[in-house]
């Protein structure tokens, strides 16, 4: 059976839901290994809610639907606040990636409560700013940011991560609609460390299943390369 599209690999799902500092709810899912214990963890942090962003969209689903099973994953996605999908609407209103920070603290909070191992924070669009303005607040082995706009990160919280022992990985699609490859160099050039990779013919909402491959293969060979390649085929009975 081929691996593409919406199909959903097996795994250990589990709705969860998120409790905030300022008391609230978010509602999210956990997807863990089917058998085994996950080798390391992805917090996702989804794009702008008021332009359609939420825990489906759709780089975050297939991450949750698919690493689990072919790289020893542990997935984490939730609606940030005021956020709505299928799975529910999380409590309060969205408030520009300010009190954003406390649904980062809340899945952080978790899991250190749940002993999930090496997270690391996956952002996309919107989900890198918070990425980028809170992670530094909690104990990440890494960030990997998808389609970074650099719209609410300022300068001080970019180059603030050149002092931090952790890794820094930045897919910049050659064709984004905010930021693309040259201009991204120059604004985290702040980041010694940081590995910038251009994606060739990338859009920034990495429509089509040859740009969730690539996308999935450089989240797995900076987290779990161990795993890679990533197989295109999975068996049937």
């Amino acid at each position: 059976m081929e691996i593409r599209g919406p199909l959903e690999l097996p795994a250990r799902r589990e709705d969860i839901v998120l409790e905030t500092a300022d008391e609230l709810r978010l509602v999210g899912e956990l997807s863990l290994p089917e058998s085994s214990d996950p080798v390391a963890t992805l917090v996702t942090l989804h794009p702008l809610p008021t332009a359609g962003g939420f825990m489906d969209s759709h780089i975050i689903r297939k991450a949750a639907a698919r690493l689990p099973a072919l790289a020893d994953l542990a997935v984490l996605r939730f609606n940030t606040r005021g956020t709505t999908s299928p799975r529910g609407t999380s409590d309060g209103a969205f408030d520009g990636g300010a009190a954003e920070q406390f649904d980062v603290a809340a899945a952080m909070d978790f899991v250190r409560e749940r002993g999930l191992p090496r997270p690391w924070l996956l952002g996309w669009s919107f989900g890198t700013e918070l990425a980028l303005k809170y992670g530094r607040e909690h104990d990440v082995e890494g960030i990997i940011l998808l389609s970074p706009p650099l719209h609410r990160a300022t300068e001080a919280d970019v180059a603030a991560w050149a002092g931090e022992d952790v890794e820094v990985v930045i897919l910049v699609p050659e064709l984004d609609d905010y930021l693309r490859p040259a201009e991204a160099r120059e604004r985290f050039a702040a980041i010694p460390h940081a590995n910038l990779i251009a994606v060739e013919g990338g859009k920034h909402l990495w429509v089509g299943e040859s740009q969730t491959r690539r996308v999935l293969t450089e989240i797995v060979a900076a987290v779990n390369p161990a795993a890679l390649p990533l197989p295109n085929e999975w068996p049937v009975g």
